[in-house]
């Protein structure tokens, strides 16, 4: 699992698999931090708030490069 949160600029750099796999590491980790916060076991909660924003600008990134790849199409 992701330890910690990658920054814009990483992200950028990394390929659409690179990302996918990251994105798919992550989710899986705010699943088991849910899990955690609703038992009361959660040692870090700032963990969700981080892990979520990291899927969000996986997101964010990969739908640019969708747009950007649309774009260039038409």
């Amino acid at each position: 699992m992701a330890t910690k949160t990658s920054s814009a600029e990483d992200l950028r750099t990394k390929t659409d698999d690179q990302l996918s796999a990251e994105l798919t590491d992550l989710k899986k980790e705010q699943f088991n931090l849910r899990f955690q916060a609703a038992t009361n076991q959660l040692e870090k909660p700032s963990r969700i708030r981080e892990v979520r924003r990291s899927i969000a600008q996986i997101k964010t990134l990969q739908n640019e490069r969708v747009a950007k790849a649309a774009a260039e199409k038409a």
